[in-house]
């Protein structure tokens, strides 16, 4: 299932969605005494982190990680923790937590298996979940065109996973579909025409291994706000 909200600019978008995001984080810990969010990478969301940011929010009690990351150094360009650090880790938000899911220089299933403990430990189930979308329908780093697609989709997947796309570069890590869809809140953040003709496409069929993103769109459990702007 899914809620499509349409705005004129981004600039308004980023402001109703980080309201609508501060609002849960806020609840979460009224009612449980911490909350977790998991965001993507790209472009898209800076406007978004900014505002989150700068907003009055018991960011002590918020652990923020992504719903996947590159295996790359964090001095890369290609890092999304960098990313979140330099964009969303600042200003009232450095208080929060961050869960980092690249760890050590290596992808190995010893490291695999400790991040899997942590990462049930400290941010599962997520509060809130943002995605993106890539132009093929990927979504987190759920490809379909690597080896480990049925893997991520998997009813008994560990929480996270190693991927290998053929179609983008380096190793990635990723929560896998069945934690994806615990979150209590399910956000799918696009921008632009380009990603809108997509959104289309993965309305009109189901089938979820051509396009991840479907597995959200089309899910009776997980009601998927999607937020636009051109």
């Amino acid at each position: 299932m899914y809620q499509f909200n349409e705005f004129k600019t981004r600039t308004a978008l980023d402001e109703k969605l980080a309201e609508h995001i501060g609002n849960i984080l806020a609840q979460g810990v009224a009612a449980n005494g911490k909350a977790s969010i998991a965001v993507s990478g790209g472009s898209t969301p800076k406007g978004l982190f900014e505002k989150l940011a700068n907003m009055d929010l018991p960011w002590q009690n918020i652990t923020v990680t992504l719903a996947d990351e590159r295996w790359v150094d964090f001095e890369s360009s290609d890092s999304n923790t960098r990313l979140v650090h330099e964009n969303l880790l600042q200003a009232k938000a450095k208080a929060a937590t961050f869960f980092h899911i690249k760890q050590g220089d290596e992808l190995t299933e010893s490291v695999l298996a400790q991040l899997n403990q942590q990462a049930q430990a400290q941010v599962l189930p997520f509060d809130v979940l943002i995605l993106g979308m890539g132009e093929d329908g990927h979504t987190a780093s759920l490809f379909p065109c690597s080896a480990e697609i049925a893997q991520g989709f998997a009813e008994d997947a560990q929480p996270l996973l190693a991927v290998q796309p053929t179609t983008a570069p380096h190793q990635r890590i990723s929560f896998s579909f069945a934690h994806l869809a615990n979150a209590k809140n399910t956000i799918l953040h696009i921008c632009g025409d380009s990603k809108k003709a997509v959104l289309d496409q993965a309305l009109a069929n189901k089938n979820h291994l051509e396009m991840p993103i479907r597995a959200f769109l089309h899910s009776d459990k997980i009601t998927t706000e999607i937020f636009w702007a051109e």
